[in-house]
């Protein structure tokens, strides 16, 4: 396994969000078990995992959607606290995101769809939201497209019109979930290079949710492997690779056979169908 190093220290030494002994579930279900995660400033920070190992569930926490049974978010040194209402809408102005689907509004042209947050939690003048919504546009190469309604676009701009809205406010911490999930191979790394590029020019923090390793140690300074509702292991792309853990290992390299298995623990087949051994 990878070894974790001091988390501050492994990202960076200036967390922007600090995830601090958290556990969550639903009912009996636990997601997420005793987690602790930092996110540096001005980093590229991938999360990976199988389906259904928590890591969505770390974007809700962040974000205030939902509450940790135990433990603590803090963002800049100060606890994510849902039950204040006002605060916590404050702290979301700070943050970007990128759904998994892009989440635009359909009936809404894509100009429009970049102006909405600025609109909504902005008292800029109209002028100077035109000018703002055209170069967050243009960061992302679909100036050209500002007029077009979403049905027109492809899904590749699609996902590039949800990222030029979840830059429109300047947040500090930019959350992609899984952003190259069903995106063609140009799509896809062009996906990738604006994440790296938007993160370097704004200064702002990238945490990307994915299962894509590829994409994601083309392009992140740092990643936490997750299985489980645990961390796993963390590093750098480099150190990740060279990892000995069987578990790990066969994340990394997509193999079929190893601990991670295929079928989710159940009693015998002729058990449940009532036949007798």
């Amino acid at each position: 396994m990878a070894q974790a190093r001091e988390a501050t220290g492994a990202t960076g030494g200036d967390s922007l969000v600090s995830i601090q002994a958290v556990t969550f579930g639903y009912d009996s279900r636990v997601v997420l078990s005793d987690v602790s995660l930092d996110f540096a400033r001005g980093k590229v920070i991938a999360i990976m995992g199988s389906s259904g190992c928590g890591k969505t569930t770390l974007l809700r926490l962040i974000g205030g959607v939902i509450t940790p049974r135990a433990g603590q978010i803090l963002f800049s040194g100060v606890p994510v606290d849902t039950a204040d209402r006002a605060a916590l809408y404050a702290l979301r102005r700070r943050m970007g995101m990128l759904f998994q689907f892009g989440a635009l509004f359909t009936d809404l042209s894509v100009f429009e769809n970049v102006a909405y947050p600025l609109r909504e939690h902005t008292q800029l003048s109209e002028q100077m939201i035109r000018d703002v919504v055209l170069m967050k546009l243009d960061a992302v190469g679909l100036r050209g497209a500002a007029a077009l309604r979403i049905a027109a676009i492809s899904g590749g701009m699609a996902r590039r019109v949800a990222l030029a809205r979840a830059i429109a406010l300047d947040p500090q911490i930019i959350m992609y979930d899984e952003p190259f999930t069903g995106l063609d191979p140009i799509s896809l790394g062009v996906t990738a290079n604006l994440i790296r590029h938007l993160n370097d020019a704004t200064g702002a923090t990238s945490l990307i949710v994915s299962h894509d390793v590829e994409e994601c140690f083309r392009i992140c300074d740092y990643a936490y492997l997750m299985s489980g509702g645990r961390v796993v292991a963390r590093g750098t792309p480099q150190e990740l690779r060279a990892a000995e853990d069987p578990g790990v290992r066969q994340f990394i390299r997509g193999e079929p056979d190893g601990p991670v298995r295929f079928q989710y623990p159940a009693a015998p087949i002729a058990q449940d169908l009532g036949v007798e051994a």
